[in-house]
């Protein structure tokens, strides 16, 4: 099973980089778990990664495009830890996911002469991903002792914005504190939010924390976008106390 997470949102890119996966490995078997990381995030990229990983089969090969530095002189990785694959750029995306699930080995993609500057989707990750789905993880030869670290920055209290939902919703990396009301320090202003079980429990255009599938906080507005009306961003910092 090939597993594929980008931030192409709903355009022909996906269906090229399938395209290829099937040329190379017919009976490959393909799942999208998400396209619409907003472009060039790698933290929202990695945040879903880390938290989606292990609900998939054993063996799943995870190939991830979130790729600012396409066409530099960053490596293109694949990645094997105890249970998955993965392949991506080396830029952090993988950092947090390998790092938990005991990464065990970590080979170097070549780049194939002609490749584009602005498509390693197709050229590179999805030919790596179809290759290892067939078994052929071991004949990438160069061995990486290290990978670029991305961490989620958390200290106390302040964490950071990972990810703003199609619905709005603002994910951070903070857990609950089992309190009914928080004070939340953002882009220079500061709110106090009631917290909420269910989203129907808050009142209609109230911004309201809720506790998401992830286990963190989410500031969320009713049938509505808190992403809209603060205007936060994955990688921003916040306080929630």
């Amino acid at each position: 099973m090939i597993v594929l997470l980008t931030d192409f949102g709903p355009s022909e890119y996906v269906g090229v980089m399938k395209g290829v996966i099937y040329s190379v490995h017919t009976a490959a078997a393909t799942v999208d778990l998400c396209h619409d990381v907003g472009p060039q995030s790698i933290v929202e990229g990695a945040w879903i990664l880390k938290n989606s990983y292990r609900h998939f089969p054993k063996g799943a090969v995870f190939c991830c495009v979130v790729d600012p530095g396409v066409g530099t002189e960053r490596k293109a990785l694949a990645v094997k830890s105890e249970e998955y694959y993965f392949v991506a750029p080396d830029n952090g995306l993988l950092w947090e996911t390998v790092k938990e699930g005991k990464a065990i080995d970590a080979r170097q993609i070549p780049v194939p002469e002609g490749a584009s500057r602005t498509f390693h989707g197709r050229d590179v990750f999805a030919v790596a991903a179809a290759n290892i789905d067939k078994g052929g993880f071991d004949r990438l030869t160069e061995k990486v002792d290290r990978i670029e670290r991305l961490e989620f920055h958390r200290e106390g209290r302040e964490g950071m914005v990972v990810r703003i939902d199609r619905f709005g919703n603002i994910i951070t990396n903070l857990p609950g504190l089992d309190k009914g009301r928080y004070s939340v320090q953002a882009a220079g202003a500061e709110y106090s939010m009631k917290y909420c079980e269910t989203y129907d429990a808050a009142e209609a255009a109230e911004l309201f924390l809720i506790e998401g599938s992830c286990g963190t906080l989410e500031i969320s507005i009713r049938n509505g976008s808190a992403s809209d009306r603060l205007q936060l961003r994955p990688g921003m910092t916040l306080t929630i106390v």
